[in-house]
């Protein structure tokens, strides 16, 4: 029972880690600061719904795909912890690349654009490929009904932060700034690189029990 408790604590540290709702709130803030805040509520709305869409995708049929791929969850476990290692090192070191926010011409595209909720805000800064990758690693590790819908409430928990993150955007950038921000991104990616191991280590020794 304390193991599995602390496996969903892990999931969720992971999984807030990687969607980042203070990072987000950021950049959120940056692209709708010419915005009213009744325009950016419903942005932040519309953009974390089809996030949420996206997610529960994956949630649910994330690993009938990889068995239809014919890849291996011990396979997805290396390759995510790899993921997700990288992405932690762009947060240790407050590097912003297509893993972790938008590219420079992203950035160029979404300044022309009127509505942002579904790009970039939905994908790639809340459901990108980290997020991606954590729901699936969350969702093949774990096999029972209890732990799957444990699974799932952990996962709207982080989209309601999320929500709350950006429709305070204004907010947290004043009380933060960005060196706050920084430092708040630095702290949560030493231990995303900790938890980054820990899945490839798990599936490499997945890997080996099926050689022997």
């Amino acid at each position: 029972m304390v193991g599995c408790m602390d496996n969903l604590f892990n999931n969720f540290v992971v999984l807030f880690i990687v969607v980042d709702p203070v990072g987000v709130a950021w950049l959120f803030a940056a692209m709708t600061h010419a915005t009213d805040r009744a325009t950016q509520r419903r942005t932040a709305a519309r953009g974390v719904l089809l996030a949420s869409a996206i997610l529960f995708t994956f949630f649910f049929i994330g690993v009938r795909l990889l068995h239809l791929m014919g890849i291996s969850l011990s396979a997805f476990k290396i390759a995510g912890g790899v993921l997700l290692f990288l992405l932690s090192i762009d947060m240790v070191f407050a590097r912003h690349s297509g893993l972790r926010s938008t590219t420079v011409g992203e950035q160029r595209e979404a300044e022309h654009k009127q509505d942002i909720s579904v790009f970039p805000l939905a994908f790639p800064l809340i459901a990108g490929p980290g997020a991606l990758t954590t729901v699936l690693l969350m969702t093949s590790s774990h096999a029972s009904d209890t732990t799957h819908w444990s699974l799932l409430v952990i996962l709207l928990a982080v989209l309601l932060s999320t929500y709350i993150s950006l429709v305070i955007a204004s907010d947290i950038v004043r009380a933060l700034g960005e060196t706050g921000a920084n430092v708040i991104s630095r702290l949560l990616g030493v231990m995303l690189a900790a938890l980054a191991v820990q899945y490839v280590i798990d599936g490499v020794r997945q890997s080996l029990n099926l050689l022997l």
